[in-house]
């Protein structure tokens, strides 16, 4: 018996946390999947966005804290990536309690991200060809004006966080494991996400998987056969990773693609 390990999942720009519900059937018994709705839609939909990156960090990091008493995970995609990474900086900040892990995927590194990424994808011509390419948005949506209009409507609020977003080099990784995920077709560039070695001060992974930005709804077996692969590694360990792991260790592991599918 693996004792109960919660995994916090933060959304992508533009969706709701609901999503990570149908995880729950499909990931191993003592993982306790814990959607995280973010303010403006979803369950949350009357409520205003957040538009700046360190506030809603900081929101999350007060909502959720009954759920980070025990045993915890973070993951993310995407947008989620990089607010999971901001919520364990920021309880680092403050000395509470660490996840186990820190597990990103479709996302590049804090410290490789463009910040000319989101410039000019505000009005609704450009955010619907933003949709368009990176996929992962069903035809129906398109084709509903009043759906359509509430996911333009949050993805442009999510784009100013992403874009209030800033990298302090912290001058030290985490203390613990992060687990990166990526998709082969996917626009980032390998080195940035291989660049999320230097966040981890424990063991360091990266999975690899056919399909573009959302290879985690494209290739959804796959990927969850290897996230509860990464929490079962996780849960054995006697103890969580610390920092102080040699720096060519988790190098090796970056280039090599170890445990890559």
């Amino acid at each position: 018996m693996r004792a109960p390990l919660s995994l916090l999942c933060l959304p992508c720009a533009g969706a709701s946390a609901a999503a990570y519900l149908r995880w729950r059937r499909f990931l191993p018994p003592w993982v306790r999947v814990v959607p995280v709705e973010l303010p403006g839609r979803g369950i949350r939909m009357g409520e205003a966005f957040f538009e700046d990156f360190d506030a809603l960090v900081a929101r999350l990091c007060a909502e959720q804290a009954e759920a980070m008493r025990g045993d915890f995970a973070i993951f993310g995609h995407s947008m989620g990536a990089l607010l999971a990474h901001g919520v364990s900086r920021r309880l680092q900040a403050l000395q509470r309690r660490m996840p186990r892990a820190l597990l990103v995927s479709g996302c590049a590194a804090p410290s490789r991200r463009d910040p000319e990424r989101f410039d000019g994808k505000e009005d609704d011509a450009s955010l619907i060809a933003e949709l368009r390419k990176q996929g992962g948005t069903p035809e129906e949506v398109f084709a509903n004006a009043e759906l359509l209009r509430i996911t333009l409507d949050v993805l442009c609020a999510d784009y100013r966080v992403c874009r209030s977003h800033v990298h302090r080099d912290a001058g030290q990784p985490l203390p613990l494991p992060v687990h990166a995920f990526a998709g082969r077709e996917d626009d980032i560039a390998p080195e940035a996400m291989s660049a999320w070695v230097a966040e981890a001060g424990g063991a360091f992974t990266l999975d690899w998987f056919e399909g573009g930005h959302f290879f985690i709804r494209q290739h959804e077996a796959a990927f969850l056969a290897a996230l509860g692969q990464r929490l079962e590694q996780l849960a054995a360990a006697e103890t969580p990773a610390v920092a102080g792991l040699p720096r060519t260790h988790l190098e090796a592991a970056a280039m090599s693609g170890r445990g890559s599918i």
